[in-house]
């Protein structure tokens, strides 16, 4: 049973701040800033691609209502919210997440760089992901 299962079986502790049928919510043990959450659904699914419809509309949902918590009781200015999809990407627990991380003026978080795309390169992508 992977980590994110087990405390929301209640078998590892967790500080929780949100909960329903479908989703928990809980503070990230190893916070970028303090108040950074986790949003999980109940059921385990590893990623994005396995999650139900369902379950994703829940999640988001709740994303949007926590993130406005943030703002409004612990006074943060923004949030990134981010999910890491698949260990290549950055996922640590094979346990869909999305994190909502506060974010302070001038915090050193630095966005991701950026490509540009060669001559005529972006042709062949866009026919790639319609056909």
């Amino acid at each position: 049973m992977c980590i994110f299962c087990q405390i929301v079986a209640g078998e590892i502790p967790s500080y929780r701040v949100y909960e329903d049928e479908r989703i928990l919510v809980f503070l990230d043990i190893k916070p970028v800033h303090k108040g950074h959450l986790l949003v999980i659904p109940k059921k385990h699914v590893a990623n994005l691609e396995e999650v139900s419809a369902e379950d994703l509309q829940a999640l988001i949902l709740v994303v949007q209502k926590m993130g406005r918590l943030l703002k409004e009781r612990l006074a943060y200015p923004a949030y990134n919210v981010s999910e890491n999809n698949d260990p290549l990407a950055g996922q640590e627990v094979p346990h869909l997440h999305f994190h909502l991380i506060p974010r302070l003026a001038g915090d050193g978080l630095a966005p991701w760089r950026k490509e540009e795309y060669a001559p005529g390169e972006m042709e062949g992508i866009l026919k790639k992901l319609k056909d």
